[in-house]
């Protein structure tokens, strides 16, 4: 179990970096940190994972959604 939460933590993060829009890399951070969240879990850490999922997927989603949408999104053909 703990195997498979590694594997995907690893193909979100590659997908994240290779994402052409913000908006889904933010996405996949936060799910990255759900994922994160899960394996603290199950590792017997329940205060490390509920503050990974307060933080990771919570907080600093909401403030990387609001700086993308501040700024201007424009395509490369514009």
């Amino acid at each position: 179990m703990i195997i498979l939460f590694l594997s995907v933590i690893a193909i979100l993060s590659v997908y994240t970096l290779l994402s052409r829009d913000l908006l889904y890399g933010v996405i996949a951070l936060s799910g990255i940190s759900l994922v994160s969240a899960l394996l603290f879990y199950l590792l017997q850490a329940p205060d490390v994972a509920i503050t990974e999922a307060a933080v990771g997927a919570g907080v600093s989603t909401v403030i990387f959604v609001w700086a993308i949408k501040a700024t201007q999104r424009g395509d490369e053909d514009e």
